[in-house]
């Protein structure tokens, strides 16, 4: 007994009151970006040493380039290493850290890694900014011999600009001059306002490196280019290189890929693993420095990497180590639930009277000489976690769904904004909840069934799917599609396609949308008209990110299925049992009569953020990039 231990009755209590084990043991980004899990760095150290000591010896020049494959059974703590390496190069700095594990167009993998690309570097890095003002920051010191902080030039950044709208301009030429084999100024340009403490500045401008098209009149203002939508993926990894470049002058780069072990196929019928080998090892080819990291159960890299017709290539560089995760042994297991139970008595400002109290400490070595996996040691916890001796009352398990959803529902708090324009994703979100609703009747309208839009090759990709039921006896098609784009050609062809009811066989149409349609956009204003008018009796539903969330977290837990143990049906019922979709306001209004009107209250891009433009410049005082240094 510990002599300083708090009194048994207030652990008791505590104890009785919350099951520190009984939550998802599922990782997710929002755990591998944020504090996450309790980690035991003396688990599986040997892998994450390994990959430190590759990370140091590109740091030193002695590598370029190191590719290593993790494989590892289900639970056994593939995704608790990658958080673990992630925490340390954040303490650390000695590395940049991109993270991938969604992916919602296997079709477009290098769009979909580009935009994974530009989400990680908007998170914190060692700084204490995020990292892509961390590459900005060393790009403008290198290039005017100076030693800055990101915070020193984030403050110094709006007074400067207001002196001189300019100085982005004068920054990336002067960059340029030092590494002229830059192939599209524009990143630079982009990567510098990401130091704008201006939020509109820095979401658009990470919006452009992420692949996205931005309102015309913001492209103008910062000085960027859109891109046509003929070729993105082409130019998406034109994108991934040249910024991997700049970060490869740097420092070095871990990129890890996670969550590969899933039956999805693109419509080649490669599986996520394959696709995502694929990209990984153009990327090893296209690094100058840097780590590529993925994580598979040794069954994929077997049965589905090794067996592709181009193997020795993706093996020889993205298994130049393949690393094997262990089992736990007796010492582990103890190490183990002795550092979850710190967290919790920490917590709570307790001491308790042995490390593994309430458990018994032989039992755990028991346990461990079945060589178990992480999540069953942590299963068992959470089923055995009560007083000694003292019968306890029991604490109500959790749904398991409902667990997992509320996992997702947090990990959304600081990451909604990043799905906000991720058409597939939105799109999938209210699909699962509709298919939920089958034979239901909401808003009069009996919902039959939610299917795909039949359409050439020339016209998907812009209707999201329709939905057929009944209202008032007759039957109702009604075809939606979520629009997030700024562009206005993409705009303009889904609006084009979304009004031509007899060639998709849908009576109604539904635009999903939370921006305005430029009105300097006159094809796209008038076939929205033609939408909205009593002829077509369409609708426009207002998208708004508090709406959307329910949707978005249900369906990550849908995504994750697999990892959280549930079934489809098990979501589905909880969907249906807990309202998320009958009480959703969207779900509503797709359903509702269609009102005919432009929502009020949708987002203006044309007037959100400065509004200085480049017609101005001309009448500026002339102050150069030195102001930023001042102070």
């Amino acid at each position: 007994m510990n002599s300083s231990s708090s009194a048994i009755t207030d652990i008791t209590n505590a104890i009785a009151s919350q099951n520190p084990f009984d939550r998802p043991l599922v990782v997710r980004s929002q755990d591998v970006w944020g504090k996450g899990f309790p980690d035991v760095p003396s688990l599986n150290a040997q892998v994450s040493d390994t990959i430190f000591e590759a990370i140091e010896k590109v740091r030193l020049g002695q590598r370029h380039i190191f590719g290593v494959t993790i494989t590892a059974e289900k639970g056994l703590g593939k995704s608790h290493l990658i958080s673990r390496i992630r925490h340390r190069l954040q303490a650390d700095g000695t590395a940049l850290f991109v993270y991938m594990s969604e992916c919602a167009d296997l079709n477009r993998i290098k769009t979909e890694f580009l935009r994974n690309l530009a989400n990680s570097l908007k998170q914190i890095g060692s700084q204490g900014v995020s990292q892509w003002r961390e590459l900005a920051t060393a790009l403008i010191n290198e290039a005017f011999n100076k030693n800055h902080t990101p915070q020193q030039l984030v403050n110094q950044f709006p007074g400067a600009l207001a002196k001189n709208p300019r100085v982005v301009d004068i920054l990336r030429d002067k960059i340029l001059s030092i590494k002229a084999d830059i192939e599209n100024p524009d990143i630079l340009t982009a990567i510098i306002w990401t130091l704008s403490p201006d939020s509109g500045h820095e979401s658009f401008a990470i919006n452009w490196l992420s692949g996205r098209n931005l309102p015309q009149s913001k492209a103008d203002e910062l000085g960027l280019a859109n891109l046509s939508n003929q070729d993105k993926e082409a130019e998406s990894f034109t994108t991934i290189r040249q910024i991997l470049d700049l970060i490869g002058r740097y420092k070095p780069i871990v990129i890890c890929f996670d969550e590969l072990d899933v039956p999805e196929c693109n419509e080649a019928g490669f599986t996520k693993a394959q696709v995502v080998a694929g990209i990984a090892k153009d990327l090893y080819n296209s690094i100058k420095s840097g780590v590529l990291l993925t994580a598979m159960y040794a069954e994929t890299w077997v049965h589905q990497v090794k067996v592709l017709s181009y193997a020795e290539a993706v093996v020889d560089r993205i298994g130049e180590k393949v690393l094997e995760l262990k089992y736990l042994n007796s010492d582990d297991v103890v190490t183990l639930v002795a550092t979850w139970l710190k967290d919790f008595y920490d917590e709570k400002g307790l001491t308790p009277p042995y490390l593994v109290y309430p458990f018994d400490e032989e039992k755990l070595r028991e346990l461990g000489k079945e060589r178990p996996i992480v999540r069953r040691v942590l299963k068992w916890c959470a089923e055995n976690f009560k007083v000694p001796t003292e019968p306890q009352p029991q604490i109500p398990s959790k749904n398991p769904v409902e667990s997992a959803y509320i996992k997702e529902l947090e990990g959304l708090v600081s990451t909604i904004q990043d799905y906000m324009d991720d058409k597939g994703v939105l799109a999938d979100s209210l699909w699962l909840s509709f298919s939920a609703l089958i034979g239901e009747t909401i808003e009069k309208f009996q919902i039959e069934d939610i299917t795909d839009i039949t359409a050439k090759a020339a016209d998907k990709g812009y209707i999201d799917f329709k939905i057929v039921g009944k209202e008032n006896g007759k039957t109702i098609k009604i075809g939606v599609a979520v629009l997030q784009e700024s562009g206005g050609m993409f705009v303009q062809a889904t609006l084009k396609r979304l009004i031509d009811y007899k060639k998709f066989d849908f009576t109604r149409g539904c635009l999903v949308r939370s921006k305005q349609v430029n009105k300097g956009a006159t094809k796209a204003q008038e076939y929205l008209s033609q939408l909205l008018s009593p002829k077509l009796g369409g609708e426009w539903v207002l998208l708004k990110s508090e709406d959307i969330k329910p949707l978005l977290a249900i369906l990550l837990v849908f995504y994750a299925r697999e990892d959280y143990e549930l079934s489809e049906e098990e979501i589905l019922d909880f969907i249906y049992e807990n309202k998320i979709a009958v009480d959703n306001y969207l779900i509503r209004e797709i359903l509702s009569d269609p009102s005919g009107q432009v929502p009020q209250d949708a987002i203006n891009e044309e007037t959100k953020g400065s509004n200085v433009t480049r017609s101005e410049i001309t009448n500026t005082v002339s102050v150069g990039a030195d102001d930023l240094f001042q102070g």
